[in-house]
C-alpha cells in the first residue's frame, strides 16, 4: 500500500477546504441580517447543549485545565458572546449620515483562517465560528494538534447547526490532517481574507508574516497591583479565584503580585488564608528549573496543572490543598522564569516602596513578556488608576476585578471574547476584544459635496500664520518670505 506525503495530503486539504469555505461564503453573503442570526442562534444553542460533553472532551485529550471550569468558557462563548453580538447590525447599509452625506455599507472579508490553541480549545472554536458567521464570512479551522478530537467534534456540532439552520455547506471547514506545512497553506493561501490566531508566539509571528491580513494574540504576563487604598481581602480573593480559574490556562490571568510594603505584611497573610504556599529559596530555584526547558520556552507539562501536581513534578511537597504556588522575587529579568507567563497556578511576588516603584515594576514585568496584553490594579485611588492607565503598556487595565475572566469580558464591560488584541506595542493589528466589527470591511459611499473650482479657488487665498508671542503676522503669499522660505530649503537640501 502507497504512504502517501502527510504534508502534501495536508497541504492539498487546506486547499479544498478554502475553495468549499469560499463558494459557500458566496451564497452566506446574499443572505438578509434575519436569516445570518437565525444560524448563528442555532449554532451558539447547540454549543451550549453540548458545552459539558465538550468540556470533558478537552481535559480527557489535552491534560489542561478541569471540565467544570471549561464548561463555564464553553458557555461564556456560546451564550454570552451570542447574547452581546445577536442585536448587531453587519449586513448592508450601517449608517447614514445626512449632513456628512456619507453612507457606510457592512462588507465581509471572505473566508476567515481560525487557528485554535489547546488551552482554550473547544471555547475558542465556538467564539470564532459564531463572530465570523455573523460578520457574513466563512471560516476554516486549523486546530492545534493536542487538542484535535476536541475542537473537531466542536466543528462538527457547529456544522450541524448551521446547516439546519439553512447554512450553505462548506461554510465551517476545519483542518483534518494535521502538519505545519497544511497551516502554512491556509494561512498563505489567496482565498484567505483574514488570519484569526490565538496560540504561542512562533504561530503568531507566522501569521504576520503570512502575507495575509492577520488579527494575532501572543502571550500575556500581566502583574496584578494591589495598592495600599485597595480592599486587600477581596484583591486577594479574585487573583486566587483568577489564577486556580481552568489552572490557569487564560492568557489574561495573573503572572505577578506587586504590592506595597505599607500593606505587604496583609497581602502575605490573607493569601496565606486562601491556601497559597510561598516558596522557600530552595523551592523557588528548583520549580524555575522545571518552569522552563532548555531552549527558554515553557515546559509543556506544568499548564493547566493544579498547584499540587506542579509542585511534585518539581520535587516539592506541599499541602493538597494549596491553590497558589507563590514565589518572592526581587529582580526582573527574561532569564528568571517567574517573569514569565506561566500558564498554571504560579505566582510571582514582589514588595516595593510606593505606587511609582510598583509602575516601574510593572512595567519592566510586561517588557519581558506580555506587551500590549492585560494588567490588573487593585486600589480605590483613582488617581493611581489614571497614571496606571496613561502609562502601561498593555491594551486592557482591569480594576479591581479578577484578571482571567475581567480580560474577555466577563466580570467588566469589555467585549466578550476569546481573542484578545495586543495593538502594535504587543505586535497585533489591533487592541480591540475581537467582535464581528472586526472581521468585516467598511464601504463608504460619499456624495460630491463641494466642487473642484471652489477648492482652487480656496487654494488662491492668502494664508496667514497666526499672531506670534511678539505680534507679528507673517503673510505666506508675500514674495520675499516665499524666496527666504526656498532659499533655506535649498541650504537644507545640500547639507
Amino acid at each position: 500500500m502507497v504512504e502517501y506525503d502527510k504534508d502534501l495530503q495536508s497541504i492539498q486539504e487546506a486547499r479544498l477546504v478554502i475553495e468549499a469555505a469560499k463558494k459557500a461564503q458566496k451564497k452566506l453573503a446574499a443572505m438578509s441580517q434575519e436569516q445570518l442570526d437565525v444560524i448563528v442562534e442555532k449554532m451558539a444553542a447547540k454549543a451550549s447543549e453540548n458545552a459539558a460533553y465538550l468540556a470533558k472532551l478537552a481535559c480527557e485529550e489535552t491534560g489542561f485545565g478541569n471540565p467544570t471550569d471549561k464548561t463555564l468558557k464553553n458557555k461564556f462563548a456560546s451564550d454570552v458572546v451570542w447574547s452581546t453580538i445577536k442585536d448587531l447590525k453587519t449586513v448592508g447599509i450601517l449608517k447614514e449620515d445626512t449632513e456628512q452625506q456619507v453612507m457606510e455599507v457592512a462588507v465581509p472579508m471572505g473566508v476567515i483562517a481560525g487557528l485554535i490553541p489547546s488551552t482554550n480549545p473547544t471555547s475558542t472554536t465556538i467564539y470564532k465560528a459564531l463572530i465570523a458567521i455573523k460578520a457574513g464570512n466563512g471560516i476554516v479551522i486549523s486546530p492545534h494538534p493536542g487538542a484535535k478530537n476536541a475542537i473537531l467534534e466542536t466543528v462538527k456540532l457547529l456544522r450541524q447547526a448551521a446547516s439546519e439552520a439553512g447554512a450553505p455547506n462548506g461554510i465551517i471547514g476545519a483542518l483534518t490532517t494535521l502538519t505545519a506545512k497544511g497551516t502554512e497553506e491556509l494561512m498563505k493561501h489567496k482565498d484567505t481574507a483574514l488570519i484569526l490566531a490565538t496560540g504561542g508566539e512562533a504561530m503568531v509571528r507566522a501569521a504576520y508574516s503570512s502575507g495575509n491580513p492577520a488579527i494575532g494574540v501572543g502571550p500575556g504576563n500581566g502583574p496584578a497591583f494591589i495598592e495600599r487604598t485597595a480592599d486587600v481581602k477581596k484583591a486577594v480573593a479574585d487573583i486566587i479565584a483568577s489564577k486556580i480559574f481552568d489552572n490557569g490556562v487564560i492568557c489574561a490571568s495573573e503572572q505577578s503580585i506587586v504590592t506595597e510594603s505599607v500593606i505587604a505584611q496583609q497581602v502575605v497573610e490573607e493569601l496565606k488564608k486562601k491556601q497559597a504556599y510561598f516558596l522557600s529559596e530552595a523551592e523557588s530555584n528548583a520549580l524555575a528549573e522545571f518552569i522552563l526547558r532548555a531552549n527558554g520556552t515553557m515546559n509543556p507539562q506544568i499548564v493547566g496543572k493544579t498547584a499540587p501536581i506542579v509542585a511534585k513534578m518539581a520535587g516539592i511537597s506541599v499541602p493538597e490543598n494549596t491553590t497558589v504556588l507563590v514565589s518572592p522575587q526581587e529582580t526582573v529579568a527574561s532569564t528568571n522564569p517567574y517573569c514569565k507567563e506561566k500558564l498554571c497556578p504560579i505566582l510571582a511576588f514582589y514588595v516595593e516602596e510606593n505606587w511609582l516603584d510598583a509602575c516601574n515594576r510593572s512595567i519592566e514585568l510586561l517588557n519581558v513578556e506580555g506587551q500590549g496584553h492585560t494588567l490588573c490594579i487593585h486600589s480605590q485611588d483613582k488617581e493611581v488608576i489614571k497614571e496606571f492607565a496613561l502609562n502601561k503598556p498593555v491594551s486592557r487595565i482591569l480594576i479591581n476585578t479578577p484578571g482571567a475572566l475581567g480580560g474577555i469580558g466577563g466580570t467588566t464591560n469589555l467585549a466578550p471574547a476569546l481573542t484578545l488584541g495586543c495593538g502594535a506595542v504587543g505586535g497585533s493589528s489591533t487592541s480591540d476584544n475581537i467582535t464581528p466589527f472586526n472581521l468585516i470591511n467598511i464601504r463608504k459611499a460619499a456624495y460630491g459635496v463641494k466642487s473642484l473650482e471652489s477648492l482652487r479657488a480656496a487654494a488662491q487665498e492668502p494664508t496667514t500664520l497666526p499672531t506670534s508671542s511678539n505680534g507679528l503676522k507673517v503673510d505666506l503669499s508675500d514674495n520675499e518670505v516665499r524666496k527666504l522660505i526656498e532659499a533655506a530649503l535649498q541650504k537644507l537640501a545640500t547639507t
